[in-house]
């Protein structure tokens, strides 16, 4: 099935004027977000950590934009390229904090290494980027976390990854107390399964990853993968002020998974 997606750009430019920092945004979700960003009107910065996906992102977003290659858990580096965006445009009104891994973590065989590893990029790095972010942060920001459908549905093998995108999504509400005394919103996107280079780990083949999609889809109401900009311009919604009374949130965006998943087609074959 087609999504027929679109950018849905707005001639009112709803990100006008606004400075935006995206981490993971070299490629994915991340890179669909950042380009529709600076569509809506917005001078954006994304952080990442391969070079080759960089430099490309780079290419996509023009001389305007900000690339910066750094670890989100290297905290004197994020810290640094923080104040490295303030300076150059001068303040920041949006933060999607949208890097995270999610490797497979199955009982019997898992590391702590690789368990704690997964909560400090996904978890204690967010926290930690907010925090830094916060004296910067204009009255009336908007940050973005990005989950997953996983941190809901019980799928074997990603205990770890689960747990983080539900503490994401747990962080949001406390950090939304805390921080409405100043206006500064903060919701979630919890995509469900969706189209990016993640896949191409688990398959050795294109004509595999074409199997797992057609296996995958057969779950999904809709009946098809996501599409990156389809959680890219949900993104740009809770950025923009059309979402003025949005705090605390969580947007799904899975096709039905989740709240709909009797209407799957393999229930209905």
């Amino acid at each position: 099935m087609s999504s027929g997606v679109k950018a849905t750009k707005g001639s009112s430019m709803r990100l006008k004027g606004k400075v935006a920092l995206i981490t993971g945004g070299n490629s994915g979700i991340g890179l669909a977000t950042a380009k529709r960003f600076i569509e809506e009107g917005a001078s954006v910065a994304i952080t990442g950590r391969n070079q080759e996906t960089l430099d490309a992102a780079t290419l996509e977003l023009g001389p305007e934009s900000l690339v910066i290659k750094v670890d989100v858990t290297d905290r004197k580096g994020m810290k640094e390229a923080i104040a490295e965006i303030v300076e150059r445009f001068g303040k920041l009104d949006i933060l999607f904090a949208n890097a995270g891994i999610g490797p497979l973590t199955p009982l019997g065989s898992t590391s702590i290494e690789l368990f704690e590893q997964i909560l400090s990029v996904n978890v204690t790095s967010t926290f930690f980027i907010v925090q830094e972010c916060l004296p910067y942060l204009n009255d009336g920001a908007s940050i973005i976390f990005n989950s997953s459908v996983q941190n809901v549905n019980g799928r074997p093998g990603l205990s770890a990854y689960a747990a983080s995108k539900a503490a994401i999504r747990t962080m949001a509400r406390v950090m939304a107390s805390e921080l409405s005394p100043r206006g500064i919103r903060i919701n979630v996107v919890t995509p469900g399964s969706v189209d990016t280079p993640i896949w191409d780990a688990a398959t050795t083949s294109p004509e595999e990853r074409d199997t797992l999609f057609r296996n995958v889809e057969r779950a999904i109401p809709l009946g098809r993968m996501g599409d990156p900009l389809e959680v890219a311009n949900a993104v740009v919604f809770l950025a923009s002020d059309e979402a003025s009374f949005m705090q605390a949130s969580e947007l799904v965006i899975d096709g039905g998974a989740t709240g709909a998943p009797m209407g799957a087609p393999i229930y209905n074959q």
